[in-house]
């Protein structure tokens, strides 16, 4: 499960840009076997663009809580294990034609993927990750 980060750590990831942070996720995820959404009780928090609806994750639950503020001052941050994500997630999305939005920042801003492109580049970090832990 992720280890706490200090306020610190926050900080300094939180200056990331998009694919600094898109880079961060993938290793947190795959170290953690989890991703984290924001959820309420009517499902997880969804972000809209001109072109795409999106649901937004993060790699630690610090960044989701995070957003949990004014209009999601309701929410809760939930961990989603990394397994359900693939046997679940990834194919709910696609059908409902929803995208992901990748660890967005305060202003709204992370890159965005297609279910499938986002569960490919997961599968991709835990190739690497595996190599790395045989060396």
């Amino acid at each position: 499960m992720s280890n706490s980060l200090d306020p610190q750590q926050i900080r300094t990831i939180q200056q990331y840009d998009a694919q600094q942070r898109y880079h961060y996720l993938l290793k947190e995820v795959i170290n953690n076997a989890q991703i984290w959404l924001l959820v309420d009780e009517h499902g997880c928090v969804m972000l809209n663009t001109e072109e795409e609806d999106c649901v937004p994750v993060w790699p630690n639950k610090e960044f989701a809580q995070a957003w949990a503020t004014e209009e999601w001052s309701h929410c809760k941050a939930e961990a989603i294990s990394l397994e359900k994500w693939h046997n679940r997630w990834t194919h709910g999305l696609e059908e409902d034609e929803l995208a992901v939005v990748v660890f967005p920042d305060q202003n709204n801003e992370g890159l965005i993927f297609f279910p499938d492109e986002f569960d490919y580049e997961l599968h991709q970090q835990a190739k690497k990750s595996a190599a790395k832990k045989q060396r």
